[in-house]
């Protein structure tokens, strides 16, 4: 059957088409800058034929053109891999919130209109994957859409770990409790995992990149992660705070005359890696000028010290690890991060092998007999979607 994915970003969308279960990759597509009247960059591949075309300037002025723009390649006769839209199976979203629905569901009414009632929770995310689901409905209408939504994986926590504890009527009545997010890195990473150290093992995923959340995982399922109720808490991320104590809002508004939004503008755009460093919300940019830079090397040890914390909290909790595992564009690419993160775990035995990963594999950067593994694994996500989405009955 084929499956395709679609990863819809503020500006930018991605597709790839699967052949399931083969899971071989027939085609993929990456757009960005959509809506810029400059244009931006189109990029397709039919991985079947060899065949690639690449656009630096296209102008792609709203979702519904990409879209089209990708379907129009897909089943042409020169440079398509399918006949036409009925060859495509099913239509899977990374999607990331919807009331009432935090599994692999079929996306019908009810499951929009809950996407569209915690818009407040994920402005950054729900409203795109809106558009380019109704889109994808207006031109599909036959073909099933299926949400692999990013709380999904969270699904096995137990409830001591996703209820906060206020008023107990606020996640009877309103649902406020952790569900977590990257549900589909974390469990892809999970099944990485399972292939390498067997069904029992405890480890923590760690998930770096311009957002990141770490999750605890106990025999493949999720018990515990650092995102909440939002994608505001846990990790400082690129420009959010994370963690924070939640009477810095009611100070900075009684005491100090901010309005909500500007709290909620500081806290989303203007904290983090950016806050701390002032030089960027691109990681990268702060390595370079850490050396120099007193707050960009301050803001990588304040980042690297809160993955170490809830590392180390989940190691107590599942009553020891047996490995940790790295995803992500930092998680992969960044040495600095995972170095200054590792040299804290060689109470736990952890003995490095000296080497580095290598881009595009899955790499072990520990030694044969350290009972610590370390693990980079490049993320995949599509593929872990295309997965739930094959193992459903549409």
């Amino acid at each position: 059957m084929n499956i395709l994915v679609c990863n819809a970003g503020s500006t930018s969308l991605k597709f790839k088409l699967y052949d399931m279960p083969s899971e071989a990759v027939l085609a993929e597509c990456r757009i960005e800058r959509v809506g810029d009247g400059n244009g931006g960059l189109f990029s397709y591949k039919n991985e079947q034929k060899g065949i690639a075309v690449t656009e630096e300037q296209k102008v792609i002025p709203d979702y519904e053109a990409g879209i089209r723009a990708f379907l129009a390649l897909l089943t042409s006769r020169e440079q398509g891999v399918i006949g036409g839209h009925s060859d495509i199976y099913a239509v899977g979203y990374k999607t990331v919130l919807s009331k009432g629905h935090y599994g692999v569901h079929v996306i019908d009414d009810a499951v929009l209109a809950g996407m569209e009632d915690y818009l407040v929770v994920a402005p950054a995310h729900n409203t795109f994957y809106l558009q380019a689901i109704r889109t994808f409905q207006k031109i599909m209408p036959a073909t099933p859409m299926v949400g692999v939504f990013e709380t999904a994986y969270h699904q096995t926590m137990p409830k001591e770990a996703y209820l906060y504890s206020t008023p107990y009527e606020w996640y009877e009545k309103y649902g406020l409790r952790r569900y977590g997010y990257h549900g589909a890195s974390h469990s892809y990473v999970a099944d990485c995992l399972t292939k390498r150290l067997g069904y029992e093992y405890k480890a923590v995923s760690c998930h770096l990149g311009g957002s990141g959340s770490l999750t605890a995982i106990e025999n493949g399922k999720s018990v515990d992660t650092s995102f909440g109720f939002s994608l505001q808490v846990g990790l400082p991320q690129m420009s959010r705070a994370g963690d924070i104590d939640p009477y810095f809002i009611f100070y900075l508004m009684k005491e100090e005359g901010f309005t909500i939004d500007q709290v909620e503008q500081d806290l989303q755009k203007r904290s983090g890696i950016l806050g701390i460093s002032g030089v960027s919300n691109d990681l990268r940019d702060v390595e370079k000028a850490a050396p120099q830079n007193e707050r960009a090397q301050l803001a990588i040890d304040i980042y690297c010290r809160e993955i170490v914390r809830y590392i180390g909290g989940y190691a107590a909790i599942m009553g020891g690890l047996d490995a940790i595992a790295f995803t992500g564009g930092i998680g992969e690419n960044s040495a600095t991060v995972r170095g200054k993160v590792l040299s804290h775990f060689g109470y736990l035995g952890l003995r490095l092998a000296g080497r580095e990963a290598s881009r595009g594999e899955v790499s072990t950067l520990t030694a044969e007999d350290s009972p610590l593994k370390v693990f980079v694994i490049p993320a995949n996500e599509e593929l872990g979607i295309a997965r739930q989405v094959a193992a459903m009955r549409l």
